[in-house]
């Protein structure tokens, strides 16, 4: 168990992941663009991702900010460790 949670404190960047969940249907009209968003504000938003950046460190310095394409889908990415059993013995 991660000792910050057991205390109540949140992971880095899970207030501007919060932010950009409750924001995202204001977004929308922006897909495909990059927004910049620190704690609980939405800075501004960008055409490429490495201009966002740039804005996020020259404002915020080393504080915790989000970049993040604004996708009205997001895509999920799954992985699984259940693997289905090799055949043959040995498997290689």
């Amino acid at each position: 168990m991660n000792m910050n949670r057991a205390h109540g404190a949140k992971m880095a960047l899970e207030k501007e992941l919060e932010t950009y969940k409750t924001k995202l249907l204001e977004l929308k009209a922006q897909e495909g663009k990059f927004v910049l968003i620190h704690g609980d504000s939405v800075i501004q938003t960008f055409t490429s991702y490495e201009d966002a950046m740039k804005e996020g460190y020259d404002k915020f310095g080393l504080e915790p900010f989000l970049v993040k394409r604004i996708e009205a889908l997001e895509k999920v990415q799954f992985i699984s460790r259940l693997v289905a059993p090799c055949p043959t013995s040995p498997c290689r």
